[in-house]
């Protein structure tokens, strides 16, 4: 459990970099705009969403890495949130972050 731990702690750490790089204010005096024609101010605002939903995905992979830290601690770790069942070792493996078993997540995502 240790080694999950510690490698989720090294997620943490480049997911937190990661956000922070991405949410850093723009330069001021930029001017971000869509006009008719493509320029430099509209390629820049079609980069500024990339990024900002790039951000959200950062942010909720770090609150799931953050859950997952706290069922370690609890000795909860491994058990599905939604349903209560074991996740597979496999799923942890692939994805140690995982709050939910492969049926749940699927279930999520159809919806």
């Amino acid at each position: 459990m240790r080694e999950i731990a510690a490698g989720l702690e090294r997620r943490r750490e480049e997911l937190a970099e990661e956000l922070e790089r991405l949410t850093e204010p723009p330069v001021a005096g930029q001017n971000l705009s869509f006009g008719k024609r493509i320029g430099d101010g509209t390629t820049e605002a079609v980069e500024r969403i990339s990024t900002t939903l790039a951000a959200r995905s950062i942010a909720a992979t770090l609150s799931d890495v953050d859950r997952a830290l706290e069922k370690i601690a609890e000795g909860s770790y491994g058990v599905c949130e939604s349903c209560g069942r074991q996740i597979s070792a496999e799923r942890l493996e692939a994805m140690p972050q995982t709050l939910s078993c492969i049926d749940c997540a699927a279930t999520r995502s159809s919806r």
